[in-house]
């Protein structure tokens, strides 16, 4: 593999620091989520569980496990995003969003939805 295909500690900072920024965003987006009235019950619920488990250490696939480990909490979490999506309506999550745009790019990519 050739050096300059190896990102610069700058830009691995940069990625880190946009990372660390979106985090930022789902967690208040999830907490605008659980408390507006208009979002039903269900999705909240079934967001709220799918947080908790990838916050959790139990797992179905291990995370340690190279490649696999991650599939189960990416699979949750493309669905809960998409039933959010579908039960509270895209405009509702859209208006709870406030980080960027290519983030929430980001967010209706990881639910599947494109728009």
């Amino acid at each position: 593999m050739a050096d300059d295909a190896l990102p610069s500690l700058t830009e691995l900072r940069a990625r880190v620091g946009d990372l660390a920024v979106f985090v930022a965003s789902i967690g208040r987006l999830l907490r605008r989520i659980l408390t507006d009235r208009r979002v039903p019950r269900s999705a909240k619920l079934v967001v709220l569980g799918a947080a908790g488990y990838v916050a959790s250490p139990i797992d179905l696939i291990p995370d340690f496990l190279p490649a696999i480990g991650l599939l189960d909490d990416l699979w949750l979490v493309r669905h809960a995003l998409r039933y959010l999506f579908q039960r509270a309506g895209h405009d509702v999550v859209r208006e709870h969003w406030d980080g960027t745009d290519e983030g929430f790019a980001a967010l209706l990519y990881l639910a599947g939805i494109s728009r």
